[in-house]
């Protein structure tokens, strides 16, 4: 029967280790709170009422934020015109561009 010498590693070994502690890394914007700096920037800069977040996607850089815009109120509020803008945030919550996707009356229906 053979014996096996130095089948098993010793608890005593060392692993190396870096001598500077890590640094935390920094903590990423919540999906609630991107999606209320999103809004804000929106309406800030369109002077239009939000209606609300339809889309929220995060990537490499922040999130990526849909929302629906009232553009243009009409009697009876199912005629009113809407918009779908998609807006970037970075980490942050610091705006980085927006564009507007598409228009289209309130009761408009349509399958994407």
């Amino acid at each position: 029967m053979a014996t096996g010498t130095g089948s098993k590693k010793s608890s005593g070994a060392s692993k190396k280790s870096s001598s500077a502690p890590r640094a935390a890394a920094p903590k990423r914007m919540s999906a609630d709170d991107a999606a209320t700096k999103a809004l804000g920037h929106l309406a800030e800069l369109t002077g239009r009422d939000t209606e609300g977040v339809t889309g929220l996607e995060r990537t490499e850089e922040g999130w990526k934020v849909t929302v629906e815009v009232v553009e243009l109120r009409r009697v009876p509020t199912t005629t009113d015109v809407l918009a779908l803008y998609e807006v970037d945030v970075d980490g942050h919550g610091d705006l980085q561009g927006y564009r507007r996707l598409r228009r289209y009356a309130r009761g408009e229906t349509t399958q994407e």
